[in-house]
């Protein structure tokens, strides 16, 4: 086992997978030189720079050419730029990728991989900050992937590329240098099973991406100044998420709390509010909480960015909602 970064277990598990399979190679904007705007490729450069492609700035034509060459035989990684620009290409993303194999009675398979920054950034402001995996999550034909930690950014990309169906995946800027053990072993994390980051007996907290990351930082402080144990879930995938593993997290402590990025309103935690109230309701204690950002777009000043997005003491404040 040792400590590699967020951005270097997801290269790792590319350049693995490229080793054995002479389809994969990857493309998008400006990747040859640097490895991509947060150097996520750099570990391809010297083997593979082959196998990494420029393309111009034109996301309908970069997404669209995914779908002729997933056709074709290959298997193509597709970087975006940030998240916020697949809104570009939703035509060839929503239309395309996601329909194909149904309205082509199962003859089209498209192993395409979406891949690339979103969340919030410091100072990025409204068009490079937005964490848009609700959407995704809502509409069929595709699987959702948000990792937290370099150990499940590695092992759910080595699932990803075993897919035969489309797969979009979401990096969050501020975990690129994140490090955390990585085994030299081979793994790989199957779509749909979460993962208990911390156990606990008085709450759940069900999160994603770097929102596990403050659940588990006022877990802890709680369970310190509080003797409050608090059971933080990181869904890891959302097509497909794992519903039985929330519900016996449910059972256990009778009380839930989602917390995601995105914004609160309409944000993929009302749907598992939703689904628990209806699998699980008499379960529960007390109402679900929802920890989200704000309903406005993310300002440039660090000082109302701050204000907007969700953190630590959001969380914190829901909870003693709920356990009052």
């Amino acid at each position: 086992m040792r400590e590699i970064s967020f951005s270097e277990a997801i290269c790792e598990a590319i350049k693995e997978e490229m080793e054995k399979d002479p389809t994969i190679f990857t493309y998008g904007e400006d990747l040859s030189k640097q490895g991509g705007i947060f150097g996520t490729y750099k570990c391809l450069l010297d083997k593979y720079a082959d196998r990494i492609i420029d393309t111009p700035i034109s996301e309908e034509v970069i997404y669209g050419s995914a779908v002729g060459a997933a056709l074709a035989g290959m298997h193509p990684i597709v970087e975006f730029h940030f998240a916020d620009f697949l809104f570009t290409g939703m035509d060839a993303v929503v239309n395309q990728i996601m329909k194909i194999r149904y309205m082509s009675g199962g003859q089209g398979s498209l192993p395409i991989i979406l891949r690339g920054p979103d969340g919030i950034a410091k100072a990025a402001a409204a068009q490079h900050s937005q964490s848009i995996e609700t959407i995704f999550m809502h509409i069929p034909g595709i699987k959702v992937v948000i990792p937290s930690t370099p150990y499940d950014a590695k092992g759910l990309m080595k699932e990803a590329l075993k897919s035969r169906d489309p797969v979009i995946y979401f990096e969050h800027k501020r975990l690129y240098s994140m490090k955390g053990p990585v085994p030299y072993e081979e793994y790989s994390i199957p779509f749909g099973e979460a993962d208990i980051k911390r156990e606990g007996k008085d709450l759940t907290i069900v999160a994603t991406s770097r929102m596990v990351h403050e659940a588990l930082a006022i877990a802890e402080e709680l369970s310190k100044s509080d003797g409050i144990e608090i059971e933080v879930i990181d869904l890891r995938t959302l097509v497909p998420w794992d519903k039985d593993r929330v519900i016996e997290s449910v059972k256990k402590t009778n009380r839930l709390i989602i917390a995601h990025e995105t914004w609160r309103r309409a944000g993929w935690g009302a749907e598992i509010a939703a689904t628990i109230q209806e699998e699980a309701f008499d379960y529960l204690d007390a109402p679900i909480g929802r920890v989200g950002a704000k309903n406005v777009p993310d300002p440039f000043s660090p000082v109302l960015e701050e204000f907007v997005i969700p953190d630590k003491n959001d969380i914190r404040e829901e909870i003693h909602k709920i356990l009052r």
